[in-house]
């Protein structure tokens, strides 16, 4: 019988497999990965065509500004903030998203509001 801590990794684990057979990053489109942990989130720009990472971003970076309200939302929505800021300073207007196994709600929601906020588009 399986704990619901594993049940709940297992979905995650089937849900990543299934959107990945989908989303593929490419030179001009680079896909948006996130990941998130308990406390923080990263989220990093990768091609898929050389298995590069173009950029990253996360609560950890020096240049993440930590915002007014506190909440891992709030933090979430500025860590998307800043990952559109590095990819339009390498002219990337337009990237596939990967939630990576993750519902699209809350944090992973933020941060793709906050990516398209800074000028992304997905």
């Amino acid at each position: 019988m399986l704990t619901y801590k594993k049940q709940k990794l297992d979905g995650r684990q089937k849900r990543k497999r299934r959107v990945r057979t989908k989303v593929r990053g490419t030179p001009d489109r680079p896909r948006l990965c996130v990941f998130r942990s308990a406390r923080h989130i990263y989220v990093q720009a990768i091609d898929d065509e050389t298995g590069k990472t173009i950029t990253q971003a996360s609560t950890l970076d020096k240049e993440y500004v930590r915002p007014d309200g506190k909440g891992k939302i709030n933090s979430a929505k500025n860590v998307g903030l800043l990952i559109a800021k590095k990819l339009l300073a390498k002219n990337y207007k337009l990237v596939t998203f990967d939630r990576n196994g993750y519902l699209y709600h809350g944090r992973v929601k933020a941060l793709a509001d906050g990516a398209r906020e800074g000028g992304l588009q997905f």
